[in-house]
């Protein structure tokens, strides 16, 4: 589209969370409050969207899934409340939920003992209440145990020589000898496993789990070679083919543990959301989409839900606009990924912290800057 004001506006606000300060429901409240306040009477459409990692569930829940609750085994071992989302016969399960981050007891972290445990077991609860199709969104994971946890749960035995079981977490994988599957539940032979994540890394190596992802889950250099070692063994064990597949290395190598075992196939987060929300149909009443993230960077290029977005905007000849906390992109950059212009709320708090603590009044505050400048 040429500069100017679009006609017969309809707009559609799809844009992720704002990480430490507003859900992807919120931004789009906030958003849309905004644009009303200059066009009172604008047509908004809003599809909060995720990328596989955490908020997956919220968006789902957002677009008409069921949410469910469960009890299960946290990354620590201790028992934790997690959430799936369920629609018919199909169900969005964020590993998150039971073996992330947001788990952990601030400034607490246990890289080479955490466990995915009960991310097997929300898997395992999708199955119960009649679920086909589970996409499986990893990502925010406070684990590096290649999803042993999680197949663990599922019925997996993983014995060391003297044919014990090994402990919890990655560090104990380096004592895996055989690996038992034949109890792994049957059903996942005729359910669509799909791994969906916003990251393709391999299983180990430079580019490996630990070594791009432990350091944020508090591994040390000395813990980061002991991971590596550990899952390469590990792999070595089940299946070392699997090991250096797009998604492997994906939220501390569950992504290896689904591919391996489960005979999950990988897709992009943001494709597989956008396709589960509703999205193209969505985005076939729109003449603008509003789309976004806490922070607009060189990561938002690879995978993430604002460039996903920005994609499926572009192909169908529709104008983008991006709002974020942080903009780190040259124009270049932005025009690229398809995203006509970016409205940073630091751009109007330059404090930080300030502005985390009030994006919610910011982003309104930017939101009327768009409607001003592209709907009136």
């Amino acid at each position: 589209m040429t500069d100017g004001a679009v006609t017969a506006a309809h707009v559609l606000v799809a844009a992720d969370k704002f990480k430490g300060s507003l859900t992807a429901v919120q931004v789009a409240e906030r958003v849309t409050a905004g644009l009303r306040r200059v066009v009172p009477e604008l047509a908004v459409e809003t599809l909060p969207v995720a990328d596989g990692g955490d908020g997956t569930v919220a968006a789902a829940v957002a677009a008409g899934f069921e949410r469910r609750e469960v009890p299960v085994t946290g990354p620590l071992g201790e028992s934790v409340t997690a959430a799936y989302a369920l629609r018919g016969t199909t169900a969005v399960v964020e590993m998150a939920e039971a073996s992330g981050l947001q788990h952990l007891p601030e400034g607490v972290f246990a890289p080479l003992t955490a466990t995915t445990y009960g991310s097997g077991e929300l898997l395992r609860a999708a199955l119960d209440a009649g679920a086909r199709t589970i996409v499986f969104g990893v990502g925010g994971s406070a684990t590096t145990d290649g999803g042993a946890g999680m197949l663990a749960a599922l019925g997996a035995r993983f014995l060391d020589a003297d044919g014990r079981l090994v402990g919890p977490g990655g560090g104990a994988l380096a004592d895996v000898a055989t690996a038992d599957l034949s109890g792994l539940d049957a059903r996942f032979k005729d359910v669509e496993l799909v791994l969906a994540s916003d990251v393709d890394n391999p299983l180990t190596g430079p580019k490996g789990a630990p070594a791009v992802f432990g350091p944020q889950k508090g591994a040390s250099p000395e813990d980061v070679a002991t991971l590596d070692a550990a899952l390469a063994h590990y792999a070595s064990v089940l299946g070392p083919e699997q090991a250096g597949q797009p998604g492997a290395g994906a939220a501390g190598g569950i992504g290896y543990g689904a591919l391996v075992a489960l005979g999950a196939s990988f897709r992009p987060g943001i494709e597989v959301m956008l396709d589960i929300l509703g999205f193209a149909p969505a985005l076939s009443r729109a003449t603008l989409v509003i789309t976004g993230e806490g922070s607009l960077d060189e990561q938002t290029l690879h995978g993430k839900a604002p460039a996903g977005v920005a994609a499926a905007a572009r192909a169908q000849g529709i104008e983008v606009v991006a709002v974020c906390g942080r903009l780190a992109l040259p124009p270049a950059a932005l025009a690229g990924a398809g995203i006509r212009r970016a409205y940073a709320l630091l751009d109007l708090e330059p404090d930080p912290a300030t502005c985390m603590a009030q994006a919610g009044p910011l982003l309104e505050r930017a939101a009327e800057s768009i409607a001003r400048d592209f709907l009136s």
